[in-house]
């Protein structure tokens, strides 16, 4: 069987016509494989739902419990039957639940690799390489201009600065899945076990990462409303982004804003969004990392779903792969 006759992109997402199914479709559809939880990937709407139980806790968090008619819970490294295609999840290493998504019919293997990444993180299973013909990958950080540097020393400058100005608390921006938690952990593991302040938006998915058995500390609200400014002086604050440009974050003392994105390395982006410490962290590879594994999936085809894909196409072109762009649309990489 062709690849194409075994998943190919339609205006709804990547569709399966031999099991009748889409990944991560971006439109309702009757059963859909969800490959993690962020909106642009999970969309409610949809009949039936295959994903991790994790992935179906955090869309119902998200969306409320009816977000779909039918979920269903997929264990990570265990394939089933779907209309007489196999199916198979495994780990990703993007966030919580997050998964591979692999297609198997008539002699043909295709892993759908949604978003993941390749450092080490304690708040998710950590990615494994499937083999497979055809290996579908993100291009968020696609460009040899991006290496992403060391986690502990882009946090280790937070807590420098912490130190530094003891007056000021420290507004972080995360997003609030996955990117909040990792933050949370890499702290932690810096050796600040003080209090960690957040946003009301990033409660209820840090507790599900505690339910989860994912250890964040002591977390307490960022209430200022009842609250002295000084109060939160030498605090960490976490938020997500835009609560940043409200006058909620103008109540705190001297407030440093901060940002964690792997998009922080370029400098007029850190510039543009007023970020005085910009921390280069990502839940997605950088260019080497990018590299690095499709060198060992050892594919003999690669499709890019969006970002760079013109660099990484001629990458594997140079490298006698061959590689095509899918130009699916939905799905955001400037939100990592």
């Amino acid at each position: 069987m062709r690849p194409d006759d075994l998943l190919h992109p339609t205006p709804k997402g990547l569709y399966c016509p031999p099991g009748d199914f889409y990944i991560d479709p971006v439109q309702p559809v009757e059963t859909a494989l969800i490959t993690h939880g962020h909106a642009d990937h999970a969309r409610a709407g949809h009949d039936t739902v295959f994903a991790t139980q994790q992935t179906l806790d955090i869309m119902a968090i998200r969306y409320g419990a009816d977000h779909c008619t039918a979920p269903h819970a997929v264990d990570l490294r265990e394939t089933f039957s779907l209309n007489g295609v196999t199916v198979g999840f495994y780990p990703a290493g993007h966030v919580l639940g997050s998964a591979q998504i692999l297609v198997e019919f008539d002699g043909t293997r295709i892993v759908a690799s949604g978003d993941y990444k390749r450092r080490k993180d304690p708040t998710c299973e950590p990615f494994e390489p499937v083999a497979c013909d055809v290996f579908i990958t993100e291009a968020t950080f696609a460009l040899p201009v991006f290496r992403h540097p060391n986690d502990r020393a882009e946090i280790d400058k937070l807590i420098a600065s912490v130190r530094q100005f003891p007056e000021s608390a420290h507004l972080v921006g995360v997003y609030a899945l996955g990117k909040a938690q990792r933050v949370i952990s890499l702290i932690r593991g810096a050796g600040h076990n003080a209090p960690i302040y957040i946003h009301g938006s990033l409660a209820k998915l840090c507790d599900y990462y505690e339910s989860q058995g994912i250890d964040l500390g002591v977390l307490e609200p960022a209430t200022v409303a009842n609250s002295k400014k000084g109060d939160f002086a030498g605090a960490i604050v976490l938020g997500p982004p835009s609560a940043f440009t409200d006058k909620w974050a103008r109540r705190f003392p001297d407030p440093i804003t901060c940002f964690c994105s792997g998009w922080m390395q370029v400098r007029q982006r850190a510039k543009q969004r007023g970020v005085e410490l910009p921390i280069i962290l990502s839940d997605h590879c950088d260019w080497d990392e990018l590299l690095d594994t499709i060198l060992e999936v050892a594919p003999k085809e690669v499709w890019v779903t969006h970002g760079r894909d013109d660099a990484l196409v001629r990458w594997c072109t140079m490298n006698n792969i061959k590689a095509r762009p899918l130009h699916l649309v939905g799905y955001e990489d400037e939100n990592e």
